[in-house]
């Protein structure tokens, strides 16, 4: 049983709890993932870890509802408690000092590309972060990734906030600007698709996080399989990231409509 700590709502359908598992947030790092489960009977959730702190022995999970079981995961009040927390799984992201690193999420993406983030400042990069997401009520985290940010630009669809137009618009600002050597980008596939086509276009080297198709976490169901580079890999073992210019995205989001 994992202890709710705090809870904050960034819109109506996304919520950031900070749960107690001291171990977890020991040995976590960026990229890391838990699976979640809420109920004796609850679905197994996979989550990136947002964030952590090891003094206090927590960890912060931002869960956007989609279904039943998120829901219920979103409905918890602090002083109540998750059924399960397990992990760190899946591979920790390669950080190293690149040079110039440029971070791009959408919407939720945006939790897991925190920590990932500040790890690449912490590694020296220069880090240049585009935040997307379709309204301003969907831009989330933006003080902590302006905290570990050079700069940072923001898209919005609707023009609401920020820039208006997609984040590829943001990313090919900053591209056509100065020189970036390594490109990371999670949120959603379709995204991610895109956002790979354009930095492949000016050969940018790119990270893709796959984590949204992972459902049971530990390889055992098959369902996060993917084709990168001609082979079946499986995100939640051997991921979640991956270069994006391997990924079959097209394959990839025929198997999300499923």
């Amino acid at each position: 049983m994992n202890k709710i700590v705090s809870k904050q709502r960034f819109s109506e359908n996304v919520t950031k709890l900070v749960v107690e598992a001291p171990l977890i947030a020991k040995a976590r790092r960026a990229g890391h993932f838990v699976i979640v489960r809420c109920g004796e009977k609850g679905e197994r959730i996979p989550l990136t870890i947002a964030d952590s702190d090891p003094a206090a022995g927590t960890i912060t999970l931002v869960i956007q509802s989609v279904g039943d079981s998120t829901r219920k995961i979103c409905a918890l009040e602090p002083g109540e408690y998750l059924t399960d927390v397990v992990g760190p799984l899946g591979q920790a992201t390669r950080i190293e000092k690149y040079g110039t690193v440029l971070c791009c999420g959408g919407g939720v993406g945006v939790a897991p590309l925190l920590p990932i983030i500040r790890a690449m400042k912490e590694a020296g990069n220069r880090v240049v972060s585009v935040l997307a997401g379709r309204t301003k009520d969907l831009i989330i985290l933006e003080d902590e990734v302006r905290a570990s940010s050079d700069d940072v630009i923001i898209m919005t669809d609707d023009g609401s906030y920020g820039n208006k137009g997609l984040v590829t618009v943001g990313v090919e600002e900053v591209i056509k600007r100065e020189k970036v050597d390594k490109v990371v980008t999670i949120g959603p596939a379709i995204m991610m698709k895109f956002v790979s086509l354009l930095t492949k276009k000016y050969e940018v080297p790119t990270e893709a996080s796959l984590n949204a198709i992972m459902v049971d976490g530990t390889g055992m169901c098959g369902a996060c399989r993917v084709t990168v580079g001609g082979k079946t890999r499986f995100v939640c073992v051997e991921g979640p990231e991956f270069d994006a210019h391997e990924i079959d995205f097209d394959e990839l989001l025929m198997r999300l409509k499923m």
